[in-house]
C-alpha cells in the first residue's frame, strides 16, 4: 500500500511539474470498476462425443449463461480446440492439461446407470474450467458429481462455483473467491 501511495504521489508531482513548466502530460483514465472485461474464449470440439453432442453443447451453453469471464464456443473447422470431448464406455472424466485446456470423456457407464447427460457434461467442463470435485455434496453443487445421485439433474453451477470460475479467468468476481486448480479428474 505504501508503494502505491508513493508511486501515486510521484505521478501526481510529475504531472503538476510538467503543467507548471509548460510540458504536456497525458494520463490514462483508469478502467471503471463496473466496465465489463472481455471473456476469454475457449473452443471445444464435440465431434467425438457421439450421441452426447447435444448434451455437450447444452453444458457449454450453461457455462456461458453462468459466468462472464470465459466463453465456450464450438471450434471452427480446421482449427485446434482447447477442449476435446469424447464418448466412451467408461466412467465420465476430465483430463485437464492447463486451465481451460484438456479432454473430457462422457462415459456411457454413468449414463447407463441413470445419470443425467447434461449434468455430466456441465460437471466435466467445470473441471476444465478449474473446479475440483466436491464430494460428497448436494444436488445444488454441480461439482458434487455422482454423489448427488441419479435423481439429481441440476446442470447449473452454484454461486461459489461460478465465483471460482470467474476468479480462475480473472473476471469480476475474482476478489470474492480464490482460484482453484483441477488435476486429472476421474469421476
Amino acid at each position: 500500500m505504501h508503494v502505491r501511495m508513493l508511486t501515486g504521489g510521484f505521478a501526481v508531482a510529475c504531472l503538476v511539474s510538467l503543467s507548471l513548466t509548460g510540458g504536456q502530460a497525458v494520463a490514462a483514465a483508469p478502467r471503471a470498476a463496473d466496465a465489463p472485461l472481455a471473456a476469454r474464449v475457449l473452443t471445444y470440439d464435440a465431434s467425438g462425443s457421439a450421441e452426447f453432442r447435444s448434451a455437450v453443447n447444452r453444458g457449454a451453453a450453461i457455462w456461458n449463461e453462468s459466468v462472464d469471464a470465459v466463453e465456450l464456443r464450438p471450434v471452427a473447422a480446421g482449427q485446434r480446440a482447447n477442449i476435446r470431448v469424447l464418448a466412451d464406455n467408461g466412467w465420465p472424466r476430465a483430463l485437464p492439461t492447463t486451465l481451460g485446456n484438456g479432454t473430457v470423456y462422457i462415459g456411457r457407464q454413468a449414463v447407463d446407470q441413470g445419470y443425467d447427460t447434461i449434468r455430466i457434461s456441465s460437471h466435466e467442463l467445470g473441471h476444465i474450467l478449474g473446479l475440483p470435485d466436491r464430494k460428497p455434496g448436494p444436488c445444488s453443487s454441480l461439482m458434487s458429481g455422482s454423489t448427488a445421485g441419479t435423481s439429481c439433474t441440476n446442470p447449473y453451477p452454484n454461486a461459489a462455483e461460478k465465483a471460482e470460475v470467474e476468479g480462475n479467468f480473472g473476471g469480476a468476481l475474482a476478489e470474492r473467491a480464490p482460484a482453484g486448480r483441477a488435476e486429472v479428474i476421474v469421476d
